[in-house]
């Protein structure tokens, strides 16, 4: 499951096995035979790895579909708003298309995100 991961989220930052291998301070072949599980990271290169790739290492090990991992302290109610069903919520958060959507919304520039908010506002009221 990590090679295949790993190889993947690589891909998908679009880096080659030697830019990796630079944002961890490793080798090229390192990389590669983690790819080809010739080899398995530390605990320590993992999380390297998870940090430099954007994605969680629940991910990378095949813990969760959802790249990214949400940690929330659901004691702390001002940072967080009440969803009323825990299971709700994680459901949401690890729904790949919500996923997709974050990444996507993190990258756009602030007058696209204003845009999109803008759709959204609009979209609400249709359906009342």
């Amino acid at each position: 499951m990590l090679t295949t991961r790993l190889k993947a989220a690589r891909k998908s930052a679009r880096l080659t096995q030697e830019g990796l291998a630079k944002r961890v301070n490793t080798t090229k072949a390192t990389i590669s035979n983690y790819e080809n599980g010739h080899s398995t990271p530390s605990n320590d290169m993992l999380l390297a790895l998870a940090d430099a790739l954007d994605v969680s290492t629940d991910y990378l090990l095949g813990r969760t579909d959802n790249p990214q991992s949400i940690n929330y302290n659901k004691n702390d109610s001002k940072d967080y708003p009440s969803w009323g069903d825990e299971a709700e919520f994680e459901a949401w958060v690890n729904d790949p298309s919500v996923y997709k959507l974050y990444k996507e919304m993190k990258e756009s520039s602030e007058e696209r995100k204003k845009a999109l908010l803008a759709v959204w506002e609009v979209l609400k009221t249709q359906g009342k």
